[in-house]
């Protein structure tokens, strides 16, 4: 039996807390998700700041699940575009999964405080999302939860590398997936159809990031309903299955055909014909000269702000809020949400 672990009646062995905190140094809960909780975490021998995933079992057999699933993929992963795991813990109560800490900001934030943004930059953004993905996919591995806010850049000090974070919704192609999961405005329509689904659900997303990146507007909305309400989402998962988007004037007015071309090939509503993310890092607006240079800022993020106002004032506060954490536990600032 390992050492520190607790033998259980049910044959499992399991961590002790002190397993953890021995290693570790663990700040206060920085912000609580769906599944999780994220705290920052110090090693103690080394002193390297690590971010932390808190799963409380109590919270549900789905939770669990989540917890299990995110650990299992990340061991098998080893990718540039995608954070690290550098340590797991099982105790009776809890999982613990620590990863390296991104401190670069969300790609959204990089955008709105850029004095000039253009297609390459999207392009590069956008390149090693796919990147990541055709790796992912290499293995059979379906994100199914990509969306903008689970892209980050990795240092502040240098914002070319991008990676992919929140694994925890992934699974294998290994069999039928059918059910439903992921965030509304990014569902593929065969996930919004209930029918059997896998790897191509992931190119669609990458499909949506590239239309918001070019024009701060969400491919599909519905301004008659609340946010969030089922009659809201019924409506954008109608035009989500039939594929119903438009590039809108004039947001799309000076965006290239290239990009627009890709946008479609992504957004393929019949799976078979939809482009895979190895093939898409050979489209000319990825590799090529496709990607046009002129400066989108003060259109997209007018546009951002007008579509993703709530979410930035709550990014906002929340930013304000982990601050005063980290001056009380004296750990580094970060950039979680």
């Amino acid at each position: 039996m390992p050492f520190g672990c607790l033998a259980l009646r049910d044959g499992r062995s399991y961590n002790s807390l002190s397993d953890v905190t021995d290693k570790y140094e663990i700040g206060q809960v920085l912000k609580a998700k769906e599944f999780c909780e994220l705290c920052l975490v110090k090693e103690r021998q080394t002193d390297k700041v690590y971010v932390c995933k808190k799963f409380l079992k109590k919270d549900g057999r789905k939770v669990r699940k989540a917890a299990k699933n995110e650990i299992m993929i990340l061991k098998m992963v080893k990718h540039p575009n995608i954070l690290q795991l550098i340590d797991a813990f099982e105790t009776r109560k809890e999982f613990f999964i620590i990863q390296e800490l991104a401190t670069g900001g969300d790609v959204f934030d990089w955008i709105l405080d850029q004095g000039n943004y253009t297609e390459r930059d999207a392009a590069n953004v956008i390149r090693q999302v796919l990147e990541a993905v055709a790796y992912l996919h290499s293995l059979n591995i379906v994100h199914r939860n990509l969306k903008l806010e689970n892209l980050m850049y990795y240092r502040e000090s240098n914002h070319n590398k991008v990676v992919l974070r929140d694994f925890y919704l992934s699974r294998f192609e290994n069999g039928s997936i059918t059910e439903p999961c992921g965030t509304p405005e990014y569902l593929a329509p065969e996930v919004v159809a209930r029918h059997r689904y896998g790897r191509p659900v992931d190119c669609w997303a990458v499909g949506v990031i590239v239309y918001i990146l070019l024009s701060g507007n969400p491919p599909f909305y519905d301004e008659t309903e609340e946010e969030n309400t089922d009659m809201h989402n019924r409506i954008i998962f109608c035009r989500i299955v039939a594929g119903e988007f438009e590039f809108d004037s004039p947001y799309w007015d000076e965006i290239s055909p290239a990009a627009k071309e890709l946008v479609c090939r992504l957004m393929e509503v019949d799976p078979m014909l939809r482009i895979t993310a190895q093939d898409a890092l050979s489209h000319g607006w990825i590799a090529g000269n496709g990607a046009l240079e002129k400066n989108l800022k003060e259109g997209v993020c007018a546009q951002f702000e007008k579509n993703f106002a709530k979410a930035k004032t709550k990014v906002v506060l929340m930013k304000r809020e982990r601050e005063r954490e980290r001056r009380q536990s004296d750990l580094p600032s970060d950039d979680l949400t």
